[in-house]
Parts: C-alpha cells; structure tokens; sequence
C-alpha cells in the first residue's frame, strides 16, 4: 500500500494505492470519519463492488444511488438523482458521499457534494484505470452539457481518494486502454521517462501485471498532484494537463458522448495537437510519430471520425481554455514539455481540423 498526499493550501488530502483497500475496515475508518453516508455508483460496479464497501463500512448508517452507467448520463438530471437520494435520506452536511465507480461517478458525486447544503464532504473510490490515473486526484467534478463537457461544474477538493488496484481485473480491455491514454498523456507533458517507461511496458500493462499498474497509477498521481498544488483552479499550470483534451472533448460532444470513451478520445486528440504542433514548427516529425506509435503500441484509436471541421472548431470554442475569445491550445515541444498559447496562425489551425475532421 503506497500514500501519496495532495496539499493545496487550504486543504490536504491524502491518495492510498493498493490492493484490497474495500475491504481494508481500517483503512475506510481513518478515511471516512461521517456516521451517515452515500455511497454513488452506477448498475456496472454496483454488483462487483458495493457489497464489499458496504461491509467495510458496516458501523455507519449507509445509503445507496445506483446511477445508469456511461459518459452519455453526465448530466444535470442524473446529477439531481444524487441529490434526491441525499435528501430522501436525510443527510446533513456532516455527511459523507462515497463516489465508486469511474471517472463519470467521481464527477457527478463530486459535483452533487460540491452543491449540497453549498458542500459536503466526499471520498473518491475510482475502480477504474483511468479514474485511478487523473479524474479522481485533483477536485474538478463536473457535468457535461450537450454544447460542451464538462461545462457545469466546480473546483472541490475530496477528503480522500482510494484506488482499490484490485478493482482493474475487472475492467473490459477497452476501458484499460482509455485509461493508459492519461498515462501517455502524463509523459507527453512531464514526464519523457514515465514515456519511455512505457514505451518498455505497454506489454506487461495491457497484460494486467500488478506491478506494472501499481506503477503507472502511483508516478500519474504524483505528478498530477504536484502540478494541482500549484494551480488547484486552472489559471495557468494546470492546463497542461488537457493536452489533446480540447480537441477530444470536441468529438465527444459531437459523437452525443455515446462512441468514444473519454480516454480513446484523448487519445485522438493528442495526436491531433501533435500533428498541429509539427505543422506550426514546434516540434519535429519523429516526435509526433514516437506519440502516435505508443497509441497504437495501447490498442487506441488514430483516425478521428469525419464530424467536419466547421462543427469541431465551434464545439472547440465552448472550450473552458478560451479567454477573451482567443481559444488556447496545449501544444507539444518535446515528449515532456508542452506549452499552452493561443499564438498561432488560424489558418494552420483550419487545415488541421480539415486535414482529420472533413
């Protein structure tokens, strides 16, 4: 068992990686202190999971919400849902609301504590690779609105966040790929070594090794945890970590959130910044080729789908980087380093979006 802790500033909260944590009742005693909680979780985990933290949390009074499963129910209405099970419940503020599930649960219960009785405490429980990696550490909880993702939302900070790596044996293959493409992301923007560790790795990634998951989720929350200490709310820092998600969020909305999971499209839309970031001289050709080979190497995708690009450039500027109407771009300089700027010929950015979206 590894812990981690996020400090930024105003609170501190620690990250505990391991395996067996649901059924670690001392552990979830130190970490959810609330008599009376919620857990939320959707029809997938609930079945595979909610028992076992049921059990660990056997001394407290615990209710359930059981949300539909699937980035396409990231709404306010299934947002309402939560709060209907806390008010049905009678939870006061000095409740505790666990979120089990991916990285649509982590937001949606976030969001709901974030707003209840203006804020309540809640613990992330993230049972999958991606949720594990990024969505879970950090505070940004949210939903998505048919003009864009992630445009309703706040800043708010869990108490705790337990990453159960046991939780991983049961993911589909397709939803372990969407996760390793924040692990890319992560080297593409920080880390070149953490690249060319899983350059050697993908294998034995892909293959479940315990070791090799523990690893890639542990060096992700260390370093999303130290890029959010100094830039909890977005202001500048932290936008390096939506590398390839400006684009990505644009074929999310445009596909009715309903064809890609988040990861495979920010897979896509790394390699479309890439490819823009070569073209405006940023970086170098071998560079963006290194990039699109390791997605391939994760079973990813690397055709974008033709949703014109008239149609991604405008759900693009609903984009929550854009700033006095100047839409602000992650580009690549080096596996390692990006840089976020909205310095670039539109014309470059026009044949871009032609090139893999018309």
């Amino acid at each position: 068992m590894q812990t981690l802790q996020v400090d930024v500033g105003h609170t501190r909260y620690p990250i505990t990686i391991g395996s067996g944590l649901l059924s670690n009742r001392e552990l979830l005693e130190s970490q959810v202190a609330a008599d009376d909680c919620l857990i939320v979780t959707n029809t997938t985990v609930a079945h595979l999971y909610l028992p076992n933290l049921r059990a660990s949390l056997a001394k407290r009074r615990v209710a359930e919400c059981i949300l539909p499963d699937g980035e396409q129910h990231k709404t306010l209405q299934t947002a309402g849902w939560v709060f209907d099970a806390l008010v049905a419940n009678k939870l006061n503020r000095d409740a505790t609301v666990l979120a089990l599930g991916g990285g649509v649960i982590g937001d949606i219960a976030g969001f709901a504590s974030a707003c209840y009785q203006r804020g309540i405490g809640y613990v992330q429980v993230p049972t999958t690779l991606l949720a594990q990696v990024d969505s879970s550490v950090g505070g940004k909880t949210g939903v998505n609105h048919p003009a864009g993702k992630n445009l309703i939302g706040a800043f708010y900070q869990p108490l705790a966040v337990i990453c159960d790596t046991d939780t991983l044996a049961t993911l589909p293959d397709r939803v372990l790929r969407a996760g390793l493409a924040e692990v890319i992301k992560y080297g593409c923007v920080w880390d070149p070594l953490l690249f060319d560790w899983l350059d050697r790795n993908m294998a034995k990634l892909l293959a479940r090794d315990a070791d090799a998951l523990t690893y890639a989720i542990a060096r992700s929350c260390e370093i999303k945890a130290t890029v959010v200490a100094q830039d909890e709310r977005e202001h500048n820092l932290r936008a390096i970590l939506n590398f390839g998600h400006t684009f990505g969020h644009a074929i999310e909305a445009a596909t009715a959130y309903d064809t890609y999971l988040h990861g495979e499209a920010v897979a896509l839309g790394m390699l479309i910044a890439a490819d823009l970031s070569h073209r405006l001289g940023l970086t170098k050709a071998p560079v963006k080729e290194r990039l699109r080979d390791i997605l391939r190497q994760a079973g990813l995708p690397t055709t974008p789908p033709r949703i014109g690009a008239e149609r991604a450039l405008e759900l693009m500027r609903m984009d929550k980087k854009v700033l006095a109407g100047a839409l602000r771009l992650v580009l690549l300089e080096k596996i390692g380093r990006v840089i976020v700027t909205s310095e670039y010929p539109q014309t470059t950015l026009d044949a871009t979006l032609t090139e893999y979206f018309s």
